[in-house]
């Protein structure tokens, strides 16, 4: 993979902790620069060490599914773009009530859960980049400030500019994936 195709794949492991986080920044009357970028510290920080646990299994794996590893990525990009899509698709009325964030509790844990779990698909990423060959070090750094500057920019915009951008935005995020398998799967065939 080269630096645009992670850069896409930062971007859009980043859509649904933006889309989060917009959500929540409508939720509250006013968004204090400092604490978005502590949210966005904390996704950040997150999200660059899943894919870090991700590429550590893929690599132990690796040995076993080796002759097949291209089209394990591009299965696993192809799911998580799926999903991503579908995700987008409901809940479209704009209505944000049931996103993490939204709870009453701003407390540390809550983060924490809620980075957890908008995070989890940057595992399956980091097992599918182990089978890429691909530097993990670089492209969790990759994702993990995309994912920063994400949440920390939604959180600040999410009053301004509603919850149906977010949803898009994982919308694109859901086919920059399904691209990013697709070219994945190209190169290993056509070599």
């Amino acid at each position: 993979m080269n630096f645009w195709a992670i850069l896409l794949l930062a971007l859009a492991m980043s859509t649904d902790a933006f889309a989060v986080a917009v959500c929540r920044g409508i939720s509250l009357k006013s968004t204090p620069i400092l604490g978005a970028l502590k949210i966005g510290i904390l996704f950040g920080v997150v999200e660059t060490i899943t894919p870090l646990l991700g590429w550590l299994v893929g690599y132990i794996s690796l040995q076993y599914i080796e002759q097949w590893d291209h089209w394990v990525v591009f299965a696993v990009m192809l799911f998580l773009g799926i999903n991503m899509i579908y995700n987008s698709q409901k809940q479209s009325d704009g209505n944000c009530q049931e996103d993490e964030l939204t709870s009453s509790k701003k407390s540390l844990l809550t983060l924490i859960f809620t980075a957890i779990s908008t995070s989890i698909d940057a595992f399956a990423v980091g097992v599918g980049l182990a089978l890429a060959s691909v530097n993990i070090f670089f492209a969790a750094s990759m994702i993990g400030l995309a994912t920063c500057t994400m949440v920390t920019i939604g959180l600040l915009l999410g009053n301004k500019i509603g919850c149906l951008i977010g949803k898009q935005a994982e919308l694109l995020g859901g086919l920059v994936l399904i691209f990013v398998g697709v070219i994945t799967l190209y190169q290993h065939l056509s070599v």
